[in-house]
C-alpha cells in the first residue's frame, strides 16, 4: 500500500487486484484504515498525501462522467465565477448511485451523440479525471444558456475569444454536430 499512498487519492478494486490484493487483503485494508469505500468498485485511499482536487472526487463517484459546463469553464479559466458543485455530465440511460457529501456534485444528463464529442483526459501523476474540451465547453455553454445565465454565456464566449489557442474552426464544427449552429454563430455576431 505504500506505492499507492503517496500519490493515487482513489483506487478501484480491479487495480487493487492487479497489484496482488484479495478481497479478504482489500477487507483488512479497509479495516485498518488505509481504505474507505466509494462505491461498489472505487475505494478512497486515506493515505493520499498528494495535492487534492475535486475532479478526482467525481471521477471516482460518477465513474462515466465527464467534467463540463461551469466546472470545465472555471478549468480553463474562462470565467472568473466560482461554480458551487463540480458540473458532471453522464449519458440519459446511466445512473449514479452514490454522491460524496463533499464535494458537490451536480449531474447533467446528456444525449450520447453529446457526450462522446471532445472529451479528453487529464492526467496528474497517478490520479486522472475527464473534461470536455474547450471548444466542446464553449458550445455547451451555449447551448444551456438558460440554465447557465446569459452574462456567464457571454463572459465565457468573450474569454475564449481573447485566447491565442483559440479554435473557431473547430468551434463551428462542435456545433454544427451538436445542431446548435445558429446560436453560436449568432453569440459570435454579437461579440464580435
Amino acid at each position: 500500500m505504500k506505492a499507492l499512498a503517496e500519490n493515487k487519492k482513489f483506487v478501484t478494486t480491479d487495480e487493487l487486484k492487479e497489484m496482488g490484493y484479495s478481497y479478504y487483503k482489500i477487507g483488512l485494508l479497509e479495516a485498518e484504515g488505509l481504505l474507505q469505500r466509494v462505491n461498489r468498485t472505487t475505494y478512497e485511499n486515506l493515505s493520499y498525501n498528494g495535492e487534492e482536487n475535486d475532479f478526482f472526487s467525481a471521477e471516482a463517484f460518477v465513474h462515466s462522467g465527464v467534467v463540463c459546463l461551469m466546472s470545465a469553464a472555471r478549468y480553463y479559466g474562462l470565467t472568473s465565477f466560482l461554480p458551487d458543485a463540480v458540473d458532471v455530465a453522464i449519458e440519459r440511460k446511466k445512473k449514479v448511485v452514490t454522491l460524496p457529501e463533499w464535494p458537490t456534485i451536480r449531474i447533467y444528463y446528456f444525449d450520447s451523440s453529446r457526450m462522446n464529442i471532445g472529451v479528453t483526459e487529464v492526467r496528474e501523476g497517478e490520479n486522472r479525471f475527464h473534461i470536455f474540451d474547450i471548444e466542446k465547453t464553449v458550445v455547451d455553454v451555449i447551448y444551456y444558456r438558460n440554465k447557465i445565465g446569459i452574462e456567464e454565456t457571454s463572459e465565457i464566449l468573450r474569454n475564449y475569444l481573447k485566447r491565442q489557442d483559440r479554435d473557431i474552426d473547430k468551434l463551428f464544427a462542435y456545433a454544427k454536430q451538436l445542431r446548435c449552429e445558429k446560436i453560436v454563430r449568432t453569440y459570435l455576431e454579437v461579440l464580435v
